[in-house]
């Protein structure tokens, strides 16, 4: 079974990017083995791992995975500039890289389709409209679970596997450009995976 590792900042990102990644791949007939690589601590964290691994790789200490889907937040940099990141990190292994961008944050994701989160936590939310705020989204998030009337215990990130498998993946991508961006590169390297290229 081919191999994807998933390099993230935070457990947001890894709970809905890990289930969203396999839901994907089995709805385009392919099964993966998603693994963790990098979890915790930022996009500083996330960039030195990745440039440890593809050294790591160089030298043949590593084995080569299928791909690799890498998670930074934009916060408010843009896509461009954390791309460019990223690849410079990833070094030769930058054609198996999925970048997964949230602009400006992950949680703003969580958000983008209120029927699945009301089938997910009770009640619906509207799709926050982009601006570039720190923990604007997170506070969005915490909020709208609030709202259906459950504590959030860990301000809302603790249905982020649920919303990954319920999201109406073609309205979150119409109602975000970054989201429909990922969406869109990991349906490509899909494609290519399953064509063997």
């Amino acid at each position: 079974m081919p191999e994807v590792l998933l390099f993230v900042e935070d457990d947001a990102q890894e709970a809905f990017l890990a289930r969203l990644v396999e839901r994907l791949a089995r709805e385009a007939g392919t099964s993966l083995s998603v693994r963790v690589r990098a979890g915790r601590g930022g996009c500083g964290r996330v960039l030195g791992q990745l440039r440890d691994f593809a050294g790591a790789r160089k030298k043949g200490t590593e084995s080569l995975p299928a791909g690799m889907v890498v998670a930074v937040d934009a916060n408010c940099r843009g896509y461009v500039e954390r791309r460019d990141q990223v690849d410079s990190r990833a070094g030769e292994l930058k054609d198996r890289v999925v970048h997964a961008i949230p602009d400006p944050h992950i949680e703003r994701w969580l958000l983008l389709d209120g029927e699945a989160f009301k089938e997910v936590v009770g009640r619906g939310c509207k799709a926050p409209d982009d601006k570039c705020e720190k923990q604007r989204y997170k506070r969005h998030l915490a909020q709208a679970v609030l709202d259906a009337g459950v504590q959030p215990l860990l301000g809302g990130v603790e249905y982020a596997e649920e919303l990954a498998e319920k999201l109406n993946v073609q309205r979150a991508c119409l109602q975000d450009p970054s989201f429909n961006r990922f969406v869109q590169e990991l349906r490509s390297w899909l494609n290519r995976l399953r064509s063997g290229v």
